[in-house]
């Protein structure tokens, strides 16, 4: 039997297959961000020149322009200014300029790219598209660090490369030059075969029965008898009229004092060691991450970048050094939530961060001046801090009034 031709005529069509696979694979309402969506909201970021141009300046402009002044000076003037490099310039600069400049410029980023779609006035628009809030909150946080990682990666790699290959030739430890890598046996034989110089410039405490007070007071040195001006305790009253010390009491002395001194010895270097240079990198990406991610949700909370940056400023210069340092009765515990006390004792051994002394939890080689805390609560403090301010971020957008 025969349809009538109109009847087949009138029969709807099947879609085509490409329509189909397009609408299986619609992912506008997935919270999971897909790559052209990541890569739009690191157009958008790198698009802001002025940003861009401010961030280099930062992260790289300010240790290169530095850098490249000391090489100057001291190639062109070697006896009034020392090398440009060594491991006294890295620590400063890591601990000193790129670790709080690294944390303010993640800051300044994250709390951009949380409140531009919504001070352009460009948050509706992205709204009606029908993509899922929570993948544009989320895009947005590998498309910040995608900028802010190869930043900081860059402003540190100069100042290793300088720190490595312009470093001294020589240890100058407490104003005398030392041979470096010396073990204790070595550095109290060294100072035995130069007696007069330690007892002269060491640093050293002696007490009034101690066998350095006949040597100190034997010894001639450009402040008189007695340990040179480093020594923080004199000879006691009285001492004046001891007899000479002989050459072997000198030296035997020389020797008490680069074995009291030997411990702050061991810690100095003519150039940082490589496996400090990958701890302090990647210590350095961690505080660049934290500072970007919290601003990030931070922004996003107030949908004001001025105010978010400057409270991370606030932050990291001012509420961080005190709460990390004080001792408030009863909120000790409260001063340990602070996230920048947390990434301080992450920080690898030698760095004076914070104000001095070396990281690592709970002192020992690192810092004695922080708030006790230990790996495993600074570790959870970091990840609090970031999936807290994620989730707040993320429902501000999500809440938000388009």
């Amino acid at each position: 039997m025969t349809g009538h031709p109109d009847a087949l005529s009138s029969a709807p069509s099947p879609a085509p297959a490409s329509a189909v696979v397009g609408a299986s694979h619609d992912r506008r309402g997935s919270w999971i961000p897909a790559g052209a969506m990541i890569t739009t909201r690191f157009m958008e970021l790198r698009k802001r020149r002025g940003l861009m141009i401010a961030l280099t300046l930062v992260t790289i402009g300010i240790p290169t322009v530095f850098l490249v002044i000391r090489l100057l000076l001291h190639a062109f003037a070697p006896k009034t200014y020392g090398p440009a490099g060594g491991y006294a310039i890295y620590t400063a600069f890591v601990s000193g300029v790129l670790y709080v400049f690294g944390f303010i410029v993640a800051a300044t980023l994250g709390a951009t790219a949380g409140s531009a779609d919504l001070t352009e006035g460009m948050f509706r628009h992205l709204v009606v598209t029908g993509r899922s809030r929570l993948a544009l909150y989320l895009a947005r946080i590998p498309a910040g660090l995608a900028i802010i990682v190869p930043l900081v990666a860059i402003g540190f790699t100069v100042v290793c490369g300088v720190c490595v290959f312009a470093a001294p030739t020589q240890l100058d430890y407490q104003g005398v030059h030392v041979p470096t890598g010396l073990s204790r046996a070595g550095l109290e034989s060294w100072a035995a075969d130069h007696a007069d110089e330690v007892i002269c410039n060491f640093g050293f405490r002696i007490g009034p029965s101690s066998p350095i007070a006949a040597a100190a007071n034997s010894v001639p040195c450009g402040n008189g008898p007695g340990g040179g001006p480093v020594s923080v305790k004199q000879a006691p009253p009285g001492s004046q009229g001891q007899p000479q010390a002989s050459q072997a009491q000198i030296n035997e002395a020389a020797r008490l004092i680069a074995r009291m001194d030997y411990s702050d010895y061991a810690r100095q270097f003519l150039y940082p060691s490589d496996s400090l240079m990958i701890k302090s990198g990647l210590w350095l990406e961690l505080e660049a991450v934290v500072g970007f991610v919290v601003a990030l949700g931070l922004g996003s909370l107030i949908g004001q970048r001025t105010v978010a940056v400057i409270m991370m400023i606030v932050l990291e210069v001012i509420l961080t050094p005190i709460l990390s340092r004080a001792r408030i009765p009863h909120l000790s515990n409260l001063q340990r939530a602070v996230v920048g006390l947390a990434t301080a004792h992450l920080a690898p051994g030698g760095l004076p961060v914070l104000g001095g002394g070396g990281g690592g939890p709970a002192g020992g080689s690192g810092n004695p001046g922080l708030l006790p805390e230990s790996t495993t609560v600074a570790v959870c403090v970091i990840l609090a801090w970031l999936i807290g301010w994620t989730i707040l971020g993320a429902w501000r957008m999500m809440t938000r009034d388009a």
